[in-house]
C-alpha cells in the first residue's frame, strides 16, 4: 500500500512540475513579443495578458510547492495559459513573421 501512495504522489508531483513548465513557458513566450502585434493580431493587449499569465504562474508556483495541482484555481490558470498557446502566440507568429527561416525564405 505504501508503494502506491509513493507512485500516486510521484505522479501528482511531475504534472504539477509539468503544469508549471506550461504556465511558465507562456509568460516568458508573451514577455517576448512586441505589445503592438497583440492588439494588430485582435487580441488582448499584452499587458493584460502579462498580467493574466503571471497571475496563472503565481497560481502554478503556490500549487506546485503545496504538491496539489487538481483543484480548481490551478485549473482555470492552466487552461489560461493553453489559451495563450493555442491562440494568441499563432495568431502574434502570423503578424510578425514567427517561424523558422533559412537563407531562402521561410520553411
Amino acid at each position: 500500500m505504501n508503494a502506491l501512495w509513493s507512485l500516486e504522489k510521484m505522479l501528482t508531483v511531475a504534472i504539477a512540475v509539468l503544469a508549471l513548465a506550461v504556465m511558465a513557458y507562456a509568460l516568458i513566450d508573451a514577455l517576448r513579443q512586441r505589445a503592438d502585434a497583440f492588439t494588430a493580431a485582435g487580441k488582448l493587449t499584452k499587458p493584460l495578458w502579462l498580467t493574466i499569465l503571471g497571475v496563472a504562474t503565481a497560481i502554478g508556483t503556490i500549487f506546485a510547492i503545496q504538491i496539489y495541482p487538481f483543484n480548481f484555481f490551478n485549473l482555470i490558470a492552466f487552461v489560461a495559459s493553453c489559451v495563450y498557446l493555442a491562440d494568441v502566440r499563432p495568431a502574434i507568429k502570423s503578424i510578425t513573421g514567427g517561424g523558422n527561416s533559412g537563407p531562402y525564405g521561410r520553411w
